[in-house]
C-alpha cells in the first residue's frame, strides 16, 4: 500500500470518527433546543465553511469564484429539501431512543441505497439481498421488543434511513453534472431554510437556548460539515472506493462508543447482537466478492 493511499484511508478514519461523534453532539444539542432550530443553524454553519474551499478551488483552477452557481440552485434545492426531511427525523427520533440505536439504524442507509435504486433500474446482487436480511434480522433484535413493538425513535430514525439513501443515489446523480462543493453548499443552505421556517412555525427558540446549545451546534456545522467533508473529499481521492465505504461505514461504531465514554449509554445484550449483525451486514455489502451477479 503506497504512501498516499495510507494517508487517505487516514483521512477517511478521521472522518468516520467526526461524524460517529456528531450523534452524540446532536443528542446533547436536542436536550436544549428544539430539532429544526438545531438543523437550521447547523447547516447553515455548515453551507458557510464551504465557501473558502469554493473560493480556492475556483481560483486554483482559474474559475471565477462561484462560477457556474446558478445553473446548480435548482438541483441543490431539490437535495436540501430530501436532507431536510432525513436530518429532521433524525434529530426528532435521536431524542427518543438512544445514540446507539441511533448510529446503527442510520448506517442502514449503506444497505438501503442498492435496494431503493432497483426503482432506478439498478441491478441489486445476490451480495446486496444477504446483506440486507443480516441486517434487517441485526435490527429486529436492536429494536423491536418481544412482543414486536417498535420504539418510536427507533421508527423515525428508520425511516429516516430511506430518506438518507435517497439523499444519496440523488447526490450520485446530480454530482456527476455539477461541481461537488458548490452544490453541497446550495443544499445545505436550502436545509437550512427549510428548517428555519419548520423552526419558526413550530419551535419557541431563544436567544439562551442557542446559547446553551452552541457547543454540539457548531460541533455538528463545522466540524461535522466543513471538517469532515473536507477530509472526505481529500481522502476519496487517494483511497479505493471500496476502503473508502467500508472504513466511512465505522461512524457507527463511534457514534456508539461515543454514546458509552460520553453519555454513558449501554445496550442490552439483545441490542449488542442486533448492532453487531447490522454491523456484519454493511460490511458484507461492501466487500468485492468473485463472481457475484
Amino acid at each position: 500500500m503506497n504512501k498516499n493511499r495510507i494517508k487517505g484511508n487516514i483521512l477517511l478514519f478521521i472522518t468516520s470518527i467526526i461524524w460517529g461523534l456528531a450523534f452524540v453532539a446532536q443528542r446533547l444539542g436536542g436536550e436544549v433546543i428544539g430539532a429544526y432550530s438545531f438543523n437550521g443553524i447547523r447547516f447553515f454553519l455548515g453551507a458557510l465553511s464551504l465557501i473558502p474551499l469554493i473560493i480556492y478551488f475556483d481560483k486554483k483552477n482559474n474559475n471565477l469564484a462561484f462560477s457556474g452557481i446558478k445553473k446548480i440552485i435548482p438541483s441543490g434545492i431539490l437535495l436540501g429539501f430530501i436532507l431536510f426531511i432525513a436530518s429532521a427525523l433524525q434529530q426528532i427520533g435521536i431524542m427518543y431512543t438512544s445514540v446507539g440505536n441511533t448510529a446503527f439504524i442510520t448506517g442502514l442507509y449503506i444497505v438501503l441505497v442498492p435496494l431503493i435504486g432497483i426503482l432506478f433500474r439498478h441491478k441489486a446482487t445476490k451480495q446486496t439481498w444477504i446483506s440486507s436480511v443480516i441486517a434487517m434480522i441485526g435490527l429486529y433484535f436492536l429494536s423491536i421488543s418481544k412482543g414486536f413493538s417498535i420504539n418510536y425513535g427507533d421508527l423515525l430514525e428508520l425511516i429516516g434511513a430511506f430518506f438518507w439513501a435517497t439523499h444519496i443515489l440523488s447526490i450520485d446523480y446530480f454530482v456527476k453534472k455539477y461541481d461537488a462543493l458548490k452544490l453541497s453548499m446550495i443544499q445545505f443552505f436550502s436545509c437550512s431554510i427549510f428548517s428555519a421556517v419548520s423552526a419558526i412555525l413550530f419551535e419557541n427558540t431563544t436567544t439562551t437556548m442557542i446559547y446553551n446549545a452552541f457547543i454540539p451546534i457548531l460541533y455538528g456545522g463545522l466540524m461535522s460539515v466543513g471538517v469532515a467533508y473536507t477530509l472526505q473529499v481529500v481522502g476519496q481521492k487517494y483511497a479505493k472506493p471500496s476502503h473508502a465505504a467500508l472504513i466511512l461505514s465505522l461512524e457507527t461504531v463511534f457514534g456508539a462508543i461515543g454514546a458509552a465514554i460520553i453519555l454513558s449509554e449501554k445496550l442490552t445484550t439483545r441490542g449488542y447482537f442486533g448492532a453487531s449483525l447490522m454491523f456484519v451486514g454493511m460490511i458484507f455489502s461492501q466487500i468485492k466478492l468473485k463472481n457475484t451477479k
